[in-house]
């Protein structure tokens, strides 16, 4: 770990992070468990924070408020929509708050059940923060070179871990699942932009 080493393109990053919305509402932190680990400029964080992480170096601390459109896109109406309960037969559990994988025009998507009635379920196909103008948090704890190994998998290795294989049966990384970004390792968290 360099000290001195400036974040740019292809660093490993490992940060702590607190998100909150524009009226200071706390959404997420890293900070009560392990912190986050990326690789910069691969697309893993949304673009407002990746962008925000140019050239900070270990020990900073900084604020960032990142739009909605450099985080997770606004919200779109046509995306709320209401089904027969009927064509999800086969889900055991239809609560509100529940995701399914739906199959759209765009490809395979994550929505979110937002409204239970007897005959129809609806569905909301927005990001849970599109629309949401967020502040980030950030403190930066390591930063390094990624090997040529992270480049290649696209994703942070712990210390003595090869090809997401991790250490026997442990298969933990070094950073969050994400209920959207799939896998041998999943991704994202908060900062994710998948």
């Amino acid at each position: 770990m360099d000290k001195q080493m400036k974040i740019t393109n292809s660093s490993v990053v490992v940060m702590h992070y607190a998100v909150s919305d524009s009226e200071g509402t706390l959404i997420d932190s890293s900070y009560d468990h392990k912190p986050m680990a990326i690789i910069q400029g691969s697309g893993y964080l949304i673009p407002g924070l990746e962008e925000a992480l140019v050239d900070h170096q270990v020990g900073d601390k900084f604020e960032v408020s990142v739009s909605a459109e450099q985080a997770y896109g606004d919200r779109h109406d046509e995306y709320v929509q209401t089904v027969q309960k009927e064509l999800l037969q086969g889900v055991e559990e239809l609560t509100v708050g529940t995701q399914l994988r739906a199959t759209t025009d765009d490809g395979e998507q994550t929505v979110i059940v937002i409204d239970v009635a007897d005959d129809e379920v609806t569905v909301d196909g927005n990001h849970p923060l599109a629309g949401l103008d967020l502040r980030f948090d950030v403190e930066i704890l390591e930063v390094r070179e990624a090997t040529q190994e992270e480049l290649e998998h696209g994703h942070i290795h712990s210390e003595g871990e090869s090809c997401c294989g991790g250490h026997g049966d442990d298969d933990e990384h070094d950073h969050e699942p994400s209920e959207e970004k799939t896998g041998c390792c999943g991704g994202g968290g908060c900062g994710s932009s998948h």
